[in-house]
């Protein structure tokens, strides 16, 4: 053979038995020591200087993030529209009434009301304030879990339309907050203290995903009439799709319990179906 051809082979023969030692001494270096179970350290590279460091790689920008293609989608209720004003009666809802009840709840009354409710088999909305649904949340349970609504009233009764937008926010979020914690779900309805309304409560109740409801029907049982007064007002005013406005708490409402005794029964027997609206 010629001598340049060996000399060529030679060469060759050399460069391969360095590049398979430099496999071999790689694989070591990458496998995990076998007493121990730990990774290896990574030795350098040639051209690792003072700054290789801080080039390296944040590992969140190469972590790989879950998948949740497969994961089950995830709804949520659309914002209702911003009303110009509440709504005053509830339309469509044939010979049925709803009983409304304010202020509450409070452990001096509302547990009468609710025995009362239960007794007729009957289902009512409690606009509650926060203050006092934050120290009486068993009753927030209680309501709940018979079927009645739970609705906001604002967390201290204020006069509404004086206050900031970001006060009223607060009346309202604050309130919507302690129902949610109690019972799972946020406040789908909301009134306004003395049924003062403005642009921006309308505004932000429908931000917090609240209807405003009014009512058609007002006991003035917090004047505290008498209860004769208070039926009498809830018999005449009966009609398809009336809302009455009773109150739990503010006050002594022992004539607003005795008179749901009373007028109860004797709505029930004249056809009408004691309802709460839908969402």
């Amino acid at each position: 053979m010629p001598s340049g051809r060996r000399t060529v082979l030679r060469l060759a023969a050399a460069l391969g038995a360095t590049a398979t030692a430099g496999v071999f001494a790689a694989d070591r270096l990458a496998a995990p020591d076998r007493a121990t179970g730990a990774a290896p350290r990574h030795a350098p590279g040639p051209a690792a200087g003072p700054g290789a460091e801080t080039a390296r790689l944040n590992p969140n920008a190469y972590r790989l993030r879950p998948m949740t293609a497969y994961a089950p989608p995830t709804y949520r209720r659309a914002l209702p529209p911003v009303r110009q004003r509440p709504f005053l009666s509830v339309a469509g809802a044939g010979r049925s009434m709803v009983l409304t009840f304010d202020d509450g709840p409070d452990p001096r009354h509302t547990p009468a009301i609710l025995d009362t409710l239960r007794r007729h088999d009957c289902r009512a909305m409690f606009f509650v304030c926060g203050e006092m649904a934050v120290e009486n949340q068993d009753l927030l349970r209680r309501m709940a879990a018979e079927g009645h609504v739970v609705g906001n009233h604002s967390w201290s009764h204020p006069l509404i339309p004086e206050l900031r937008p970001s006060l009223i926010r607060d009346e309202l979020g604050s309130t919507s907050e302690v129902v949610e914690r109690a019972l799972g779900t946020a406040p789908l309805w909301y009134r306004a203290p003395y049924g003062a309304w403005n642009r921006h409560s309308f505004e932000i109740g429908a931000e917090l995903g609240m209807e405003p409801l009014a009512w058609t029907v007002d006991t003035l049982d917090w004047k505290e009439p008498g209860t004769d007064s208070i039926v009498r007002r809830v018999l005449d005013g009966a009609a398809p799709g009336v809302v009455v406005l009773n109150h739990d708490a503010g006050g002594d409402r022992s004539q607003s319990v005795a008179a749901l005794r009373r007028y109860l029964p004797e709505l029930l027997d004249a056809g009408y179906r004691i309802t709460v609206p839908r969402r």
